[in-house]
């Protein structure tokens, strides 16, 4: 019995041993595949920051969505709508409440640190509100445009149309529409013909100021966007 004992005590000893070892084995083997899945996965990631695009919307207070939450605003509204397409773009905005064409002039360079792959340009309100000259507005935007482009000799332009009340009189509400209109011709860039069309003199998409947009009126703005952005996003992906 003893002998007996002695005999299975040693089998029981090496079978333990062999299935520490297959343990030690098996532990290092997943090891070893978790490692390269997430070295993998590190790797996928960054291959897909590195083909994502960058759209920069820079514009006013429009762009900011005053009086909203940011998610509110169109920017984020066609973030939205390019990631259910599974697009490779990332929105920035870069909109800031009260901005005009002057100051979005000496703001760009900053920007411009990034590389822009599309530009969405929206500016000129409140050059209009303020009765600013509209060779003034026009310069200042040809400006900003040139400046992106001597970065990044690649980007396409969107220029979102503005127009203004006709309390500022017949001419210069005219003069301060073709300000956009002329512009999208000698540049060549696309133009949205008025960012607030189907928004603008509605009360109900509009706040209590009457000037900017409700949470609706922002999906009305995405809209519009969208039906000229999706064809340069399209000429991009060619």
């Amino acid at each position: 019995m003893k002998i007996e004992y002695s005999f299975l005590a040693t089998c029981l000893a090496g079978m333990l041993a062999l299935a520490g070892c297959g343990s030690d084995s098996t532990t290092a083997q997943l090891e070893t595949e978790q490692e390269a899945t997430t070295k993998a996965a590190t790797t996928e990631r960054a291959r897909a920051e590195t083909d994502t695009k960058t759209i920069l919307f820079f514009g006013n207070s429009l762009t900011a969505g005053y009086g909203l939450e940011p998610d509110l605003a169109f920017p984020a509204l066609i973030q939205e709508r390019i990631d259910s397409l599974d697009l490779p773009y990332k929105v920035v905005n870069a909109g800031v409440s009260g901005e005009t064409t002057s100051g979005g002039k000496s703001r760009i360079d900053w920007l411009l640190k990034q590389p822009v792959d599309v530009f969405v340009l929206e500016l000129g309100a409140n050059d209009g509100l303020r009765g600013v000259k509209t060779e003034e507005t026009y310069n200042n935007l040809k400006a900003i445009i040139q400046k992106v482009r001597s970065k990044n000799p690649d980007v396409k332009v969107v220029l979102a149309g503005m127009q203004i009340p006709p309390s500022m009189g017949q001419k210069y509400t005219q003069d301060f529409r073709e300000v956009y209109t002329r512009l999208a011709a000698e540049e060549n860039v696309a133009l949205i013909p008025f960012l607030l069309e189907g928004v603008a003199g509605n009360r109900e998409l509009n706040q209590g100021d009457g000037i900017h947009p409700t949470e609706e009126g922002q999906k009305i703005l995405a809209e519009n966007v969208w039906d000229v952005l999706k064809d340069v996003i399209q000429e991009e992906e060619v």
